[in-house]
């Protein structure tokens, strides 16, 4: 961890098993006011060594297994972190498929981008415009379907009978495009919040042909337009 920080700023500290953004904390070292601070949900720890944060942190994380990603200094919509989600799904015919695109933007105190803890849903293109400009925008929206099929393959040569993927892609203030975390049982619901309701039923069409279905219960994640 220290080494990450030390190289990169900045680290996420996320539970193994976890999901939906829950229990994600993000650390920030500040070399020109030598401080270490910690953001989980909506609240923020200040300390004054790296003894002393890590200290705090094994302590809020007990014996729960995590793992430690290195940060990336992201692209914001007023003010706020956001990323991308991918779905790519295979069809009986046609092979993998690129079905949605979407945009998450973090809630305005917290440092996670999931619906599911009050981020906010944008179609990616819109957002995407307005963060990078037109001819940007679609070099990296092609990007993303490039990353989403190379990286469905490979899961299929070790998960021959995987029919579903969904990908967390962020994209870095020199426009390029990171995975953040791949998801073999996507939860489609930040597509329910988008005003162009294509994508979602693509999504479920496909979903059906594989003999699967969503509860898609989104109550927290919020529409942002698009």
């Amino acid at each position: 961890m220290i080494e990450l920080l030390s190289r990169h700023g900045m680290v996420y500290v996320k539970p193994v098993s976890g999901s939906c953004g829950v229990g994600v904390m993000r650390i920030d070292h500040s070399k020109v006011k030598g401080t270490w601070s910690v953001q989980f949900g909506t609240k923020r720890r200040i300390f004054t060594s790296f003894q002393k944060m890590y200290s705090w942190l094994r302590t809020r994380v007990k014996d729960t297994p995590y793992l430690v990603q290195r940060g990336i200094h992201v692209l914001r919509h007023k003010g706020r972190p956001l990323d991308f989600r991918v779905m790519i799904q295979k069809g009986k015919r046609i092979g993998w498929r690129v079905t949605g695109k979407a945009a998450r933007v973090a809630h305005r105190l917290k440092a996670v981008t999931n619906g599911s803890q009050g981020g906010s849903i944008y179609g990616a293109g819109s957002l995407l415009k307005r963060t990078t400009g037109h001819k940007a925008t679609a070099q990296l929206l092609r990007k993303f379907d490039r990353l989403a099929k190379s990286t469905a393959k490979r899961f299929a040569r070790t998960y021959p009978r995987m029919r579903e993927l969904g990908l967390d892609i962020a994209v870095d203030k020199r426009r390029r495009a990171w995975i953040l975390e791949v998801n073999t049982r996507p939860d489609p619901c930040p597509f329910t919040k988008l005003a162009d309701s294509s994508m979602l039923r693509n999504i479920i069409r496909y979903a059906r042909g594989y003999g699967r279905t969503y509860r898609l219960q989104c109550g927290k994640a919020k529409r942002g337009g698009g």
